[in-house]
């Protein structure tokens, strides 16, 4: 059984629709209230807007996208569009804005076509693999049709842009699309080093230039388009805002480096094996003769958003975590300088992000999609990707479990993701070409091991948690499933580091 895209994604779809009444977290309450502030406010009063906790906090291109929407909404329910109206979620409501995200996510639909049709006819089967799995990836099912965001719509824009950097010719469309996603969601500034990089090597200088004269190799018209592309797009988000002196507030929102350390969900990266280690040496304090700080014992056990302390470890700064980011950003990007292909293009886009998820400031769990949407472009490059992208797929996956908590979701989350890994686990393996140089037995055994212990972990911190301590030590699974992730996330990005520098 071979199924073609458009058979999955009207399968896809129907599976979509019947999830409508299921969990919705508060980022539809989030979003209902964007819809209301951009249909109901002046443009320039969007980011001043308070009413709700849930300010807009998104660059401008993504508050139009709302406005638009905004215009569909009131057919639905007018109500929604009231900014008083905070928690207001009528069936309607409800009915408007799944469909919402279903119609837009039709942009990664198209992007998967693109990516099946860009390649030779002995890549197709392996093209058509991926692209059903990033089709009916559980990360999309869980966050965008469950929890809810619009991760399919923004996505499918940045697989575009990115399958539009294999040829010359669509270079400049590239970089205008990259630069529009960066206005619809800057979180995708980790990925723009890369794209810095492989444009300047093959667009301004020229990828095969003697690197010793390379600025005697510049191609100055291509810089001047380049330059007045990006500067365009960026203007037309931006530029209201410059000319009402309102800037330096829009970028407080974007960025607020106040909120602190780690999310509420402890994001599976450097920094919740760090507070964890931190809540562990409190109890052998004593016995090691180390000071701790009471004041930060209850903010470490809680996860609080705001404030991040520790109490025995020494405090982590945005800046430091800023210059982690960019030293294991810098590695491949060199490399990408100096050998600007597509697959190390591919390569460093993926890298780009695992060093701002594993190393940035309050990073949001959900941004393991940033991770895992490029990656499985190499997954079936040979067997030892394949190998390496398996322990990102199970980690990645298992750290959204945290995200549906009710009853109801608990079968969905288990059954969908354990039946994609399955599946797709097994099509890929068999699918990903042995590696001319042979596969790594330490390394193999090592993620096979991961994914075995990953199954009891699951059903401890969904399960047996709750059976055995009901409401007491609540943050004991987010914190089991946070670490163990991370450890998984960490391995694949090791793995995919020697691969790309082997």
């Amino acid at each position: 059984m071979n199924p073609t895209l458009h058979e999955t994604t009207i399968a896809a779809t129907a599976l979509k629709l019947l999830l409508f009444p299921a969990y919705k977290s508060t980022d539809f309450e989030v979003h209902r209230n964007w819809l209301a502030i951009t249909y109901s406010q002046p443009v320039r009063r969007w980011y001043y807007e308070t009413t709700s906790p849930w300010t807009l906090d998104y660059p401008p291109f993504f508050a139009v996208f709302e406005w638009l929407l905004s215009l569909l909404a009131q057919f639905f329910d007018s109500d929604m569009l009231i900014v008083n109206n905070l928690g207001y979620s009528s069936n309607s409501t409800v009915f408007f804005q799944r469909l919402s995200v279903i119609f837009t996510e039709l942009i990664f639909v198209y992007a998967l076509y693109k990516l099946v049709g860009c390649v030779s006819d002995t890549s197709k089967q392996s093209a058509h693999a991926i692209a059903l799995s990033l089709l009916l990836s559980p990360g999309l099912l869980i966050i965008d049709h469950i929890h809810f965001q619009y991760n399919g719509f923004m996505n499918g824009l940045l697989l575009l842009s990115i399958l539009l950097a294999r040829l010359p010719t669509t270079f400049l469309s590239s970089a205008m699309l990259f630069a529009a996603v960066l206005c619809l969601k800057h979180i995708y500034l980790y990925l723009a080093p890369a794209y810095f990089v492989y444009l300047l090597r093959n667009y301004c200088l020229g990828p095969n230039i003697n690197l010793r004269y390379m600025f005697f190799h510049i191609r100055s018209r291509n810089c001047i388009l380049l330059g007045a592309t990006i500067i365009g797009i960026f203007g037309a988000s931006f530029g209201p805002f410059v000319y009402w002196g309102q800037l330096p507030h829009l970028a407080a929102r974007l960025f607020p480096f106040s909120r602190g350390l780690c999310h509420v969900y402890w994001a599976p990266n450097v920094w919740a094996l760090y507070s964890f280690v931190d809540r562990a040496l409190v109890y052998f304090a004593p016995q090691l003769g180390l000071h701790v700080q009471t004041a930060a014992i209850k903010n470490i056990t809680r996860g609080i958003i705001g404030g991040t302390a520790f109490a025995v470890l020494p405090e982590i700064t945005p800046r430091l975590t800023f210059l982690l980011t960019v030293i294991f950003q810098i590695l491949p990007l060199m490399k990408l300088f100096m050998q600007p292909t597509f697959d190390n293009f591919i390569g460093t886009v993926t890298l780009c992000a695992f060093a701002s998820f594993l190393f940035g400031w309050h990073v949001h769990e959900k941004a393991i999609l940033l991770v895992m949407v490029p990656f499985s472009l190499l997954a079936l490059k040979d067997n030892r990707y394949f190998t390496t992208f398996r322990s990102l797929a199970v980690a990645g996956h298992f750290s959204l479990f945290p995200l549906l908590f009710t009853a109801p979701e608990l079968p969905i989350k288990f059954v969908y993701t354990v039946t994609w890994l399955l599946i797709f686990l097994h099509a890929f393996e068999k699918l990903a070409m042995a590696s001319p140089i042979g596969s790594d037995c330490v390394f193999d055994r090592l993620t096979t091991l991961f994914i075995l212990f990953t199954i009891p972990v699951a059903i401890y911190t969904s399960l047996v948690h709750g059976l055995l301590f009901g409401d007491k030590y609540e943050f004991l699974p987010l914190v089991v499933t946070s670490c163990y992730s991370a450890v998984g996330i960490m391995v694949s990005w090791i793995g995919l580091l020697r691969l790309y520098f082997a």
